[in-house]
C-alpha cells in the first residue's frame, strides 16, 4: 500500500501578505537584515535606518536556478512556497477558477510548478533557508 499522498490547499494569501517584515541584505556588513516600515535593521552590525524613498534592499532569500530565478520575502513566504513544491496533491478554493488567481502560489512560474524539477527546487529553497539560519 503506497503511503497517502502529501497535501497542500492554497490559503489563498498573497505576496503582499508578507511584505511587513522582508530579508534583505544589509548594506552595511552585507549580512542578513529586516526591512521594515521603510527602514533596515541590521543585528550584525547595528544599522537602523531608513533607505531612499522608493527604493528596496536586495532580497536575502534569492537564489538563480537553471530554469530562473527562486526568491521570497521571508521565512513565512519561502516555507508556504516549499510546502506548495514538495505536495504531491496541489488544492485550491472553488473562486479560483472564476478568476481570482493572483495568490503566492498561484504566481508561480510554471517551472516552479513542475513536478520534474521538485527536486532541485526544493534544494535550493533549503539552502535559502539555511542561509538565514546559519548566518
Amino acid at each position: 500500500m503506497s503511503p497517502a499522498p502529501v497535501r497542500f490547499h492554497d490559503p489563498g494569501t498573497t505576496a503582499h501578505a508578507f511584505r511587513d517584515s522582508v530579508l534583505v541584505r544589509c548594506p552595511r556588513c552585507d549580512r542578513v537584515a529586516r526591512f521594515e516600515r521603510a527602514r533596515v535593521i541590521c543585528r550584525s552590525c547595528g544599522l537602523c535606518g531608513p533607505v531612499a524613498q522608493g527604493t528596496w534592499p536586495t532580497l536575502w532569500l534569492q537564489a538563480d536556478t537553471r530554469h530562473g530565478e527562486l526568491w521570497a520575502y521571508g521565512l513565512e513566504h519561502l516555507d508556504l512556497i516549499r510546502r506548495f513544491v514538495a505536495a504531491d496533491l496541489r488544492e485550491r478554493a472553488p473562486w479560483y477558477e472564476h478568476g481570482r488567481k493572483m495568490t503566492c502560489v498561484g504566481r508561480l512560474p510554471a517551472w516552479v510548478k513542475s513536478a520534474k524539477h521538485r527536486t532541485e527546487v526544493l534544494r535550493v529553497i533549503d539552502r535559502m533557508r539555511t542561509s538565514v539560519i546559519e548566518d
